[in-house]
């Protein structure tokens, strides 16, 4: 990846597919920090986007940040390097100073536009002689040195696209590979780090493909076996549209602070994507590895239907309550937020003990989407207990001390592994005990009761939750205020 910016979901895509294939083959995934544009290095950006596979799951075998037998793993760091290939190039002849200045290839840019043309460099300096070069270089002049493109390129098998060839030197001209500022361009980076790093297959965006036949031209002219490539559809919205970057809202950051699970994203961008015996939602990293083969990868785009993220979060969520190591990740990350959100109320300590809030996490499997729906007001009433009063519940039903001893009574005397179904069924035949207030009422008197409010979960779900001794609790406190 470049340095440019954050990870978001497309580069996800990109790292997720080249770390299942390594995984695969029981190859090394290795992170490259292209950082060769100067000017556009955002920074922190290269921490940023280790952090974030590390964060993801798929942390890389050899990176910056971990070191390698090939390294250094970011560009700007390997320049003598270009600078010895690019003189390997000029001494052969394959490549050639040019001393043209910005303001001529602007010109030569704005006329081809003027005239409907794609605009190109007209290869005027690949036609000097050493002579009017080490002239030119005598006087100072700024250079480049460009790579020549030559015609009759041969054709390549792509793992995705199957035989591909591009006659590059017929739609464009000379390109850069090394700057006047020492740095290389990405067609002279990538070909090199890719040999002298000994990578043996390139996963990439298929917006590379056109430009491979010209990579395959630089590896010719080093005399160098290339890697094989594979090209991945693009990632689109499911509308067929680029995904935005401008609102931050496809950068992984974004969710993980949103509280997205990570197994959430592999799965989503994969699921809309190819190369997978079957489309299925839930899949695991470890499933992935095992279904995946890079020839049922198709050249249709993948389209990402974001909407669809949060079914796919409670999958997953629902898969690390069952678990117990992680439930108990998710017990502490439960307690963290229920004092962040809730810190500067009434928060009795029992609510915060890991027995009540395993509880909790395991009664709402499959009802949340994100660990953090069970912080939100609905269920606030899991770790305030509300402020009701008597005459609250009288305005209710008249019968509100009838209702509460029968509530109480049915509390005593149920197991303390009471269910929803069965508790349900109790509290409609003690409704049948009363004189004249409704099914419909008596809930709502005892939502008001344990909750201090008119929605959230059924009635028996809350009973539940907070367990027969803080459902009498609340309900001998209301009765008596």
């Amino acid at each position: 990846p470049t340095t440019t910016g954050f990870l978001h979901l497309g580069g996800l895509r990109t790292a997720l597919y080249n770390y299942i294939f390594a995984k695969k083959h029981q190859g090394t995934f290795i992170l490259r920090v292209e950082d060769t544009d100067q000017n556009r290095v955002v920074p922190g950006a290269a921490e940023g986007i280790e952090d974030m596979l590390d964060w993801a799951g798929i942390p890389p075998d050899e990176s910056p940040g971990r070191g390698g037998p090939a390294g250094p793993y970011v560009q700007s760091l390997r320049l003598e390097l270009y600078g010895r290939a690019s003189e390997v190039l000029l001494d052969s002849g394959a490549a050639y100073r040019c001393f043209c200045t910005p303001q001529r290839l602007e010109l030569l840019r704005r006329e081809a536009l003027r005239s409907q043309q794609t605009p190109r460099y007209d290869n005027r300096c690949r036609h000097l002689t050493p002579t009017e070069v080490a002239q030119k270089l005598s006087q100072g002049l700024d250079c480049v040195i460009r790579f020549r493109l030559e015609k009759g390129v041969e054709p390549f098998q792509d793992l995705v696209y199957g035989w591909n060839k591009h006659e590059v030197a017929e739609v464009e001209g000379d390109p850069v590979i090394l700057k006047g500022d020492g740095f290389p361009t990405y067609h002279l980076a990538n070909v090199v780090d890719d040999h002298y790093m000994g990578i043996t297959h390139v996963l990439r965006g298929t917006e590379w493909l056109a430009s491979t036949s010209k990579h395959l031209l630089l590896y010719k002219a080093f005399g160098w076996e290339p890697p094989q490539f594979a090209h991945l559809p693009l990632l689109l919205n499911k509308d067929g549209g680029k995904l935005s970057k401008r609102q931050g809202d496809i950068f992984l950051e974004r969710f993980a602070q949103d509280g997205f699970l990570p197994e959430a994203l592999l799965d989503i961008v994969t699921n809309c994507g190819s190369g997978f015996t079957e489309k299925q939602m839930g899949r695991t990293l470890e499933e992935l590895i095992s279904q995946f083969e890079v020839g049922r990868i198709t050249t249709h785009s993948a389209l990402l239907d974001l909407e669809a993220l949060p079914e796919f979060n409670r999958i997953h969520l629902t898969r690390h309550i069952e678990n117990p190591e992680l439930r108990q990740r998710l017990v502490r990350e439960l307690q963290g937020l229920v004092e962040l959100v809730y810190g500067d109320q009434q928060v009795d300590p029992d609510v915060l003990e890991n027995e009540y809030v395993e509880r909790v996490l395991l009664l709402r499997k499959g009802h949340i989407t994100l660990l953090k729906n069970l912080v939100s007001s609905d269920y606030s009433f899991l770790w305030v207990r509300p402020s009701v009063s008597r005459q609250q519940l009288l305005t209710i039903s008249a019968e509100v001390d009838e209702i509460g001893k029968l509530v109480l009574g049915l509390m005593t005397r149920q197991a303390a592994a009471f269910t929803v179904e069965e508790l349900n069924k109790d509290l409609r035949s003690l409704q049948k005990q009363t004189r004249e207030t409704k099914y419909s009422s008596m809930m709502q008197l005892l939502r008001l009761a344990l909750s201090g409010r008119q929605h959230g979960p059924s009635v028996a779900e809350m009973m539940v939750t907070l367990g027969a001794k803080e459902v009498c609790g609340r309900i001998q406190r209301a009765l008596s205020s």
